[in-house]
């Protein structure tokens, strides 16, 4: 298989003796990727969040899921938060602005600190990262220790789904894996929304207002075309329904018993 990162074939994926990694071989170059916990005493990077606006739209994104009921027991939304491989012996640690986890295999407190794919669970089927001012390393496909991020979800991880979000333009660049395990830069639909299969849902960008910041957010959209509300919008609706009933019960001679 050809790509920008030369010629590599993988071999295959071998599932060792309880309570070994898994591990994922590949050659030419030679690359080896196991999948095993973090040990407990390495030293997790503490870097600040580079997009001060990355808190708010990660909780959004969240919150949308959570109150549409699409998010299960084992699923896993994390938030800067270290997701791990050992590449050719070497630990590495990314963490993304927001990701999504369709399921765990582990009890949550085994995954507190970081998360390793296939080891304890599903690789996540989106990864976001919410455009800084510093170096542009969501763009990085820099292949050497340590790997860049895009090269890290794209050939490491498989990362289905990869999308890099500008706040203040309201911009979303959005890749779909290829079968080729190659990124590819999509189209949105005409309202500019992309579809993501592994959750049936559109990911898109609106612009409004929410928590005193007035701007551009990610929202999801399920295959009908509905917006998925966050829990202010839907206690605005309850409201203007209750509302609405109150005057058609008037209209009709009748004073609700409020």
């Amino acid at each position: 298989m050809s790509s920008v990162y030369g010629n590599w074939t993988a071999i295959k994926y071998e599932k060792l003796p309880a309570h070994d990694p898994l591990v994922m071989l590949v050659n030419s170059p030679d690359r080896q990727v196991v999948w095993e916990k973090l040990p407990d005493d390495f030293r997790l990077p503490d870097d600040p969040v580079d997009n001060v606006n990355q808190p708010a739209l990660a909780a959004a994104l969240t919150e949308g899921l959570q109150l549409a009921n699409r998010l299960t027991d084992r699923a896993l939304t994390p938030t800067n938060y270290g997701i791990c491989a050992t590449v050719n012996g070497k630990i590495v640690v990314k963490a993304p602005d927001w990701a999504y986890i369709p399921t765990i295999s582990v009890p949550r407190p085994e995954i507190e600190r970081s998360y390793t794919p296939r080891l304890q669970g599903e690789i996540p089927a989106l990864v976001l990262e919410f455009l800084s001012d510093t170096d542009g390393g969501e763009y990085s496909i820099k292949e050497t220790y340590p790997p860049g991020k895009f090269f890290y979800y794209e050939q490491i991880l498989h990362v289905p789904n990869y999308g890099i979000f500008e706040p203040a333009a309201g911009i979303l660049e959005f890749y779909r894996l290829t079968n080729e395990k190659q990124y590819e830069l999509k189209s949105g639909t005409e309202q500019n929304r992309f579809w993501i299969p592994e959750m049936q849902l559109y990911l898109g960008v609106w612009q409004g207002s929410r928590e005193n910041r007035d701007g551009y957010w990610l929202r999801w959209w399920d295959e009908s075309g509905n917006l998925l509300l966050w829990g202010t919008e839907q206690v605005e609706q309850e409201r203007q329904r209750v509302e609405r009933l109150t005057a058609q019960l008037r209209a009709a001679g009748i004073e609700p018993d409020l």
